[in-house]
């Protein structure tokens, strides 16, 4: 079985690549390699290597710059979303496309199921629920899997961010008044390749279990990376508002997804984050 990767360079396609499948001939595209919002280049790679599976992993994901930028990461997340359907269409293969809780407005008081009406904030949840949208459209067999709050041990992300910050500050501030999921691309990459291989279709959510905030997160960063060997000290880490940190993207104050189908068609139940963060930070430790 052949595959494509695209977004070679990001986090979770690099994760996505790491975990391949035994028996399956992937290939990873970086923007440089394939750059999906050119809809000729797209049905050429596609057409020249004939996958059986396209994992899309490439996308826009600048939240604030998003906002002066509209053009370019609806290029991106919207047009190339439908690059990626058509080509799919027509070569017979499988997209499993990969989007985001910003589709969501945050405003709700029980975790998102797949079917919620979704209210994007901003350009990026906007850009990305356009590019569902055309999956949807252009091929209503792809399947489009929603996650949040992804980090892991390589690549830029909050867990990076964190450990960056702590190292040098006595203490950090870190938002607790939204709330989420931390999810680490190890489970992700390991949950989409095996997704990928049913016939699900349509959309579904997948991050790892439980609940915190910003806060949260950033406090077990702290004392798992000093158990870890990672960090020498442990920082303070002070709750702030979000109203103390404006940013020019609004962000949902509540992304917890219903990851519920995606876990029981998998047969497995999603890990903590916390038990996944140790497993990230234990790749990270020197």
């Amino acid at each position: 079985m052949k595959a494509i990767v695209t977004g070679a360079g990001g986090q979770l396609a690099r994760a996505l690549l790491a975990a391949e499948p035994a028996g399956w001939d992937v290939t990873g595209l970086t923007r440089a390699d394939l750059d999906i919002g050119d809809e000729a280049a797209v049905e050429a790679s596609v057409k020249a290597l004939a996958p059986d599976l396209i994992l899309n992993a490439a996308a826009y994901t600048a939240v604030d710059r998003a906002e002066s930028e509209p053009d370019l990461a609806f290029s991106i997340n919207r047009d190339g979303a439908r690059h990626l359907a058509l080509a799919a269409s027509r070569a017979g293969a499988r997209l499993v496309h990969v989007s985001t809780d910003f589709v969501f407005d945050g405003k709700a008081s029980r975790p998102y199921r797949p079917d919620d009406a979704t209210a994007p904030l901003g350009v990026y949840g906007g850009s990305k629920l356009a590019g569902e949208q055309e999956v949807a459209r252009v091929t209503p067999e792809a399947l489009t899997v929603r996650t949040a709050w992804v980090y892991g041990p390589t690549g830029a992300n909050f867990l990076a961010t964190m450990l960056r910050l702590m190292a040098s500050r006595p203490e950090v501030g870190v938002v607790a008044d939204q709330i989420g999921t931390p999810t680490s691309t190890l489970t992700l990459a390991d949950a989409l390749w095996d997704l990928a291989r049913t016939d699900a279709r349509g959309i579904l959510h997948l991050t790892d279990a439980g609940v915190a905030s910003w806060y949260d997160f950033a406090t077990a960063i702290a004392e798992e990376a000093v158990a870890a060997g990672v960090l020498e000290r442990a920082p303070r880490v002070a709750p702030i508002a979000t109203i103390d940190y404006p940013t020019p993207a609004a962000r949902p104050a509540f992304s917890v997804l219903d990851k519920s189908a995606a876990f029981t068609l998998l047969g497995r139940s999603a890990p903590h984050w916390r038990v996944a963060l140790r497993a990230a930070l234990a790749r990270m430790r020197p």
